[in-house]
């Protein structure tokens, strides 16, 4: 291995021959001693903003139970495969990884589409790179809402200049089938999107015969799966879904940062056949599909990927693999059981009365009359445990309890609805 020697010669050329003449000059052309000129620079440096103090200390991360809706606390697998060395975006070894990521999420959304891989962003990107792949402009999206994740497609879409329709749930509710077969039929659009796991209510919108239902519409089902993956069961091909996207920091328990994604072939041909480009080059599924190695053309530069995150994305994947899909699934159903086992033994009600339409991996919880919901967090985050208030509507009614991957776990669930209890319990007594 080359080595750098210990001291390297110094090569200092002088300069004091060349440029003496401008200290001996006594109007040097490079010095003025106008005020006007001191002034412009006094007022230069002033301006500079100082060292931030703050940037000379350590960081201060305490040691938290992530059971908001995410992100959830990461295992040590997963932590440590973050602080792999660095390899290039194209280096063949982390070729490699994201091959072997691509299979991981073909395997959890359980399809054999070619097109499935991670958008570099957060969850949120998976939802705009669908939808601007699939749609092109002054098309149709019809939109599910049991929550505030159907509005913001829409309003995504607004921006996009497609034409809106929305089907809302009545609160705590999905979206009944008819309900949908109606819409569909008479808006004839050209995307459905449904949120299967909707993280501001805790309903889990069922998707089986969407897809047969879309298909006999000329239109694509489009699934946001982002709190509900690995958490319910979800069938890609089987349920004829056309794209999927979701996220890594909940059931995956890796970092935020990254996008799963898959289209179908119908999807695809779609894309293929479109009219007009995607108007992002960021998010064009033809492009990132080639660096990912979707397709069998060489691959092109697209983007810098992040390499630390795919590696977790990788690492979380062959955890679920190790375990099985369908019995992380199962796990997380039968713990949600003892969620809702316990929250009766402490007289707390679910916010979603209909166990059909309960999303497995996230509990929200009706907030007791009289009870600051604001503050019960509060004193649960002194004691080191996260849990979540309600998002939009559902603001100061409700508690998000999130039970996602490795802390869809028994123990760990008894311990934080016990301390849930405990609060609850002061908060009454006062009453």
């Amino acid at each position: 291995m080359y080595r750098l020697p210990s001291r390297l010669p110094l090569h200092r050329p002088s300069f004091n021959n060349l440029f003496s003449f401008h200290r001996n000059a006594t109007a040097s052309p490079l010095r003025s001693s106008s005020p006007l000129v001191d002034s412009q620079q006094q007022t230069k440096n002033d301006s500079m903003p100082p060292v931030p103090e703050n940037l000379l200390k350590p960081m201060e991360i305490p040691a938290r139970e992530l059971f908001g809706p995410g992100p959830s606390n990461m295992t040590l697998p997963i932590q440590d495969s973050a602080s792999r060395s660095l390899l290039g975006h194209l280096h063949p070894e982390f070729i490699k990884i994201m091959s072997d990521a691509r299979e991981g999420l073909q395997y959890v959304f359980k399809t054999q589409s070619a097109y499935t891989f991670a958008v570099s962003g957060t969850g949120h990107a998976g939802m705009e790179a669908a939808v601007l792949n699939l749609l092109e402009r002054g098309e149709k999206i019809l939109a599910l809402k049991t929550g505030i994740w159907g509005q913001r497609c829409a309003n995504l879409a607004k921006r996009l200049d497609l034409q809106v329709q929305t089907v809302e749930a009545v609160e705590g509710n999905a979206v009944p089938f008819d309900e949908v077969k109606k819409a569909i039929e008479s808006f004839k659009p050209q995307v459905l999107f449904v949120c299967q796991g909707e993280s501001s209510t805790g309903v889990c919108q069922p998707i089986d015969g969407l897809g047969e239902l879309c298909h006999q519409n000329n239109c694509l089902l489009l699934v946001d799966t982002v709190a509900s993956l690995g958490g319910t069961e979800f069938d890609m091909d089987a349920w004829g879904v056309d794209c999927v996207y979701s996220a890594t920091q909940k059931v995956l328990n890796a970092p935020p940062g990254l996008a799963p994604i898959s289209f179908s072939q119908r999807a695809m041909d779609k894309i293929k056949t479109r009219k007009t480009p995607v108007a992002s080059w960021y998010f064009d599924a033809l492009e990132l599909g080639n660096y990912w190695g979707a397709d069998e053309g060489p691959k092109r530069y697209h983007h810098t990927a992040p390499i630390s995150t795919v590696y977790t994305l990788r690492t979380a994947l062959a955890e679920i693999a190790k375990e099985g899909i369908d019995a992380v699934i199962a796990r997380h159903r039968k713990n949600s059981e003892i969620v809702y086992g316990e929250l009766e033994a402490i007289n707390l009600k679910p916010f979603v009365e209909k166990k059909e339409w309960r999303l497995p991996c996230l509990t929200t919880i009706s907030v007791p009359d009289g009870v600051d919901a604001a503050e019960v967090q509060k004193e649960m985050m002194a004691q080191g445990i996260e849990i979540a208030g309600g998002l939009g509507p559902t603001a100061g009614r409700i508690w998000r309890i999130g039970t996602f991957g490795a802390n869809s776990n028994e123990e760990k669930i008894r311990h934080v609805i016990k301390k849930l209890g405990e609060i609850v319990q002061t908060k009454r007594s006062r009453l």
